[in-house]
């Protein structure tokens, strides 16, 4: 009897012994085939942020504030202006001080790169996020009537922007994104530099946070006072 017990127990313990083997190894061939594939991976992590709508002609072409360096926003904004995508554009930016901010910035990216100034319409505020721009600029597009706009943002950021504004927009006013390329983001090698990695994980975080705050939040259907302060006069705003 004793016997048996101790040829069952040694059974036992060589069964578990291959097992945890088989699992050690099943756990190394994955890490192996992850490691190898890492590239693909990574790069099809990076392209899932970067979404680009059919673009149609529309009320507005609206530049989102805090563009890069080398003003890749502006830049597109100003392509699609050319192509005769809209009658204006809409520089909106953070206020820096009292009497400028980023929104002058970007009037003056935009006219080097041939805008008119009396196409170019100035929106300051107040905002410390995209929700909050969107916010913002919803209540200008309610109250101007824009039927449909098309938000030029960084490419890395074009998810979270459209996902964004779709919420905050009124359901009358169609909204269309398109990505700048962004000379400090290139989707198919972002993990090689900090700066990449750095944009790619905010844009991760900011899209859950944008998720959690949108949850049921019901869309702007009235016009109510907004905190944004406009640039000069500009007849084109009843477009």
């Amino acid at each position: 009897m004793r016997q048996r017990l101790r040829e069952r127990a040694l059974r036992a313990q060589t069964g578990g012994i291959i097992s945890s083997l088989l699992s050690l190894l099943f756990v190394v061939v994955l890490c192996a085939v992850l490691y190898l594939a890492r590239g693909p991976i990574l790069r099809f992590a990076g392209e899932s942020w970067i979404v680009e709508d059919p673009l149609d002609r529309a009320d507005a072409i609206i530049v989102l504030s805090d563009d890069n360096f080398y003003a890749d926003r502006a830049t597109h904004a100003a392509d699609l202006y050319r192509h005769g995508m809209a009658p204006i554009v809409i520089a909106s930016g953070r206020r820096l001080r009292p009497y400028a901010g980023i929104a002058e910035l970007m009037e003056h990216d935009l006219i080097e790169r041939g805008v008119p100034k009396d196409r170019i319409v100035r929106i300051s505020h107040n905002a410390e996020n995209t929700r909050e721009e969107a916010q913002a600029l919803a209540q200008q597009a309610l109250e101007r009537r824009w039927r449909s706009v098309i938000v030029v943002t960084s490419n890395y950021h074009t998810r979270r922007a459209r996902y964004i504004f779709r919420h905050v927009f009124p359901s009358q006013t169609i909204v269309r994104v398109s990505g700048a390329h962004d000379g400090d983001f290139d989707p198919e090698n972002w993990w090689r530099t900090r700066k990449s990695v750095k944009e790619f994980t905010r844009e991760l975080a900011g899209m859950i946070v944008a998720v959690w705050e949108l949850k049921g939040q019901a869309k702007i259907s009235s016009v109510t006072p907004a905190v944004v302060g406009w640039g000069e006069p500009n007849p084109l705003y009843l477009v």
